[in-house]
């Protein structure tokens, strides 16, 4: 297992040891010891999987302190380009983002610190994203940040479509008028 920087530190790729033959394949996508000897001493308490459609976006979102998530996300069918915002208002980051393609054949999985706020594209005609959270989802302190708010400049690969998104998901609020506690 490898654990590869982003151009945001604390954001990074995790490249499983892949082990396969004519049968399939084998491949460890969490080990708490690993994860602890590269820094990442964390403790997951709930999973989630979801199915999208090709174009969807599903994002930005986050949670506010004190029930702030970091995600170790993945795809296990398909492919997602993922971003992931640094919303640490006293980090030299803070504002920017970064993306990764996630899928089925590269194997990657992404670990996206609290503190961030997280959305992915789907590129395929399906995708099954899997994600481990180190915080329960909390209603009340659920937010997000505007997919295409240009103060944050994401570059999406929509190849000139428009993504589906959720109603909730058009509608929330550009970085500058964000709910951040961080």
């Amino acid at each position: 297992m490898k654990f590869i920087t982003t151009d945001i530190k604390d954001v990074l790729i995790i490249q499983p040891a892949v082990y396969g033959d004519e049968r399939g394949f084998f491949m460890e996508t969490f080990n708490a010891q690993k994860f602890a000897k590269a820094g990442l001493d964390l403790k997951f308490v709930q999973d989630n999987l979801s199915r999208s459609k090709k174009g969807t976006l599903r994002g930005l979102h986050y949670q506010l302190y004190p029930h702030a998530q970091g995600k170790l996300v993945r795809v296990t069918c398909g492919a997602v380009f993922d971003v992931a915002v640094d919303l640490r208002k006293n980090s030299s980051t803070f504002g920017r983002w970064t993306g990764v393609e996630l899928s089925e054949e590269n194997k990657h999985a992404l670990y996206v610190p609290p503190g961030f706020a997280h959305g992915f594209y789907v590129l395929s005609d399906i995708a099954d994203f899997v994600y481990k959270c180190t915080a329960l989802y909390a209603p009340a302190a659920e937010r997000g940040i505007l997919w295409n708010d240009p103060q944050i400049g994401i570059q999406w690969p929509l190849a000139g479509t428009e993504p589906k998104l959720s109603k909730k998901d058009n509608a929330l609020p550009p970085l500058k008028s964000a709910e951040m506690n961080f």
